[in-house]
């Protein structure tokens, strides 16, 4: 799995933070796979001491799943791998570039805007 990881860092643009909206790269060593999803959710889990996130993420796969997963800042940025039932995993966010412009979700009214990529929301860390 450390080989995997070593050679995505070369060949995939990763972020170094989270946000919702996010795609990230998933890795699994078993069952071996490489697996997209779409953050839909970032919240913290208030019933840990330490500070844990939950993540709910939507697979991009067919059919579409759903699924939450709690971790820490480092394994949910890709700076360290994980395990979750004795099972190896990895997960970054991934840099796509969509030129000095994104889109606005669809306001309550159905609008839709701009704004510049700087103006996007951060994950921040509240003690």
């Amino acid at each position: 799995m450390d080989e995997l990881i070593a050679e995505l860092k070369k060949r995939v643009d990763f972020k170094k933070t989270l946000v919702i909206g996010d795609v990230v790269l998933i890795a699994a060593d078993d069952p071996q796979m490489l697996a997209f999803a779409v953050v839909t959710d970032i919240s913290r889990d208030s019933s840990r001491k330490d500070e844990w996130w939950h993540v709910k993420m939507q697979m991009l796969s067919v059919p579409l799943q759903a699924m939450t997963w709690t971790l820490r800042m480092e394994q949910m940025c890709g700076l360290e791998m994980f395990t979750m039932g004795g099972k190896n995993r990895f997960m970054a966010p991934v840099r796509i570039s969509y030129g000095d412009v994104v889109e606005k979700p669809p306001g309550k009214d159905g609008s839709q805007g701009k704004r510049n990529k700087k103006d996007l929301p951060g994950l921040r860390i509240v003690k």
